[in-house]
C-alpha cells in the first residue's frame, strides 16, 4: 500500500507573541506555510523576522495558541524539527577554532541522512577551502559554510534568515539558480527572510510583510502584485481628498497630487475616484515589489 501523503501545513503558527521585556517582538502572529512552497517573509529591521525563525527552529521559547513546523510541535520535541529543517542563521555561530573539513564533519555526525555528493558539489561551487579555518573566513565565506551546512542533510525544509548577505553577485546568482533553484524545484518547503527584494521576487511563490511584530498581508506574489494598484489623481486647485478608495493601505495629497495604494483594485475605485468633487484627471500605475513593500509599511505606520 502506498503511504499517504502528509498534506499538513509545513508551518502553522496561531497566537503567537513574543516579548523582551517590555518590548513586544512579534504580536499575535498567525501564519500558514504549505508544503512545497517558496516564502519569502519580509520585513523592515527589527520586524520581528529572525524572532519569528528562531521560535520556529525552538532556540527561543514563546507563547502561541499552535506552534508547529512539519507537523512537529516546536515547544515539545525541538530536538525532531532542527533534525528536518534546515536553518541559516542572520548570525553564524560556527566554532571560530574549527577547520572547515572539520565543522563538515562534526555536522555530518549530527544529522541522518547527510548526502555527501550535495556537500562536495557546494564546497566546489562556493570554492571553499577545506583547510582553511573559521577564524580566517571572511563574512562572505562564512555565509557560505552556512548555507552548505544547512542544504547538506537533506531537509525537508529550509529556514533562511538573510542566506545571501554577504555574498558577491556572481556567488549569489549561482546559488540562486543552482543550489536554491535546485531546491525549489524539488518541492521542498523554503522560507526565506531577506532584504535582497530582487532575490525574494525570483524565488518565492508566495510572501507576508512583517512589520512590529504584526502580518501586514499574506499572499501569492503574482497575484498581489495584480491586484494591488496605485491610484494618482490630480486635484483641482483649493481641493482635498473626500475620502480613500475602499482597500487604501496607504495614501499621500501633495498640492494637487492624490497617491492612493489600494488593494483588490477595480476600475469600479477608479471611476469612484474620478466621480469626487475636486478631481480632474486619474491615472492607474502598477508597482513592483519594492514599492508595494514599502506602501505597507508606511500605510501602517500613519494608521498608527
Amino acid at each position: 500500500m502506498t503511504p499517504q501523503k502528509d498534506t499538513s501545513p509545513a508551518i502553522e503558527i496561531q497566537g503567537l507573541t513574543k516579548r523582551f521585556g517590555r518590548t513586544v517582538a512579534v504580536d499575535n502572529l498567525s501564519l500558514t506555510i504549505p508544503r512545497g512552497s517558496t516564502f519569502g517573509l519580509l520585513g523592515p529591521n527589527g520586524a520581528g523576522k529572525s524572532t519569528t525563525i528562531k521560535i520556529l527552529m525552538g532556540i527561543l521559547s514563546a507563547m502561541a495558541e499552535k506552534l508547529q513546523v512539519l507537523g512537529v510541535d516546536v515547544r515539545t520535541n525541538p530536538k525532531l524539527v532542527k533534525q528536518r529543517v534546515g536553518y541559516v542563521p542572520e548570525m553564524h555561530h560556527i566554532y571560530r577554532w574549527m577547520r572547515v573539513s572539520e565543522v563538515i564533519g562534526f555536522c555530518r555526525s549530527c544529522y541522518q541522512p547527510w548526502n555527501d555528493r550535495t556537500c562536495r558539489e557546494t564546497l566546489d561551487l562556493f570554492a571553499l577551502d577545506p583547510a582553511k579555518k573559521v577564524k580566517h573566513l571572511s563574512k562572505g565565506m562564512l555565509a557560505k559554510l552556512s548555507l552548505l551546512l544547512a542544504v547538506s542533510h537533506e531537509p525537508e525544509m529550509l529556514l533562511l534568515d538573510e542566506p545571501l548577505s554577504g555574498l558577491d553577485p556572481i556567488v549569489r546568482e549561482e546559488f540562486l539558480e543552482g543550489v536554491l533553484g535546485t531546491i525549489c524545484s524539488r518541492g521542498q518547503t523554503v522560507l526565506i527572510s531577506s532584504h535582497m527584494l530582487d532575490d525574494v521576487r525570483r524565488l518565492s511563490d508566495t510572501i507576508g510583510i512583517l512589520n512590529e511584530g504584526r502580518l501586514l498581508v499574506q499572499d501569492n506574489i503574482d497575484h498581489l502584485l495584480t491586484t494591488t494598484k496605485r491610484i494618482c489623481a490630480t486635484l483641482k486647485d483649493g481641493c482635498r481628498p473626500e475620502r480613500p478608495p475602499e482597500g487604501t493601505i496607504w495614501q499621500r495629497v501633495n498640492g494637487r497630487e492624490w497617491i492612493a495604494t489600494v488593494r483588490d483594485f477595480s476600475p469600479d475605485k477608479v471611476q469612484q475616484v474620478s466621480a469626487l468633487d475636486g478631481v480632474e484627471h486619474v491615472e492607474v500605475q502598477d508597482l513592483g515589489l519594492e514599492e508595494l513593500f514599502k506602501d505597507f509599511i508606511k500605510g501602517q505606520r500613519v494608521s498608527k
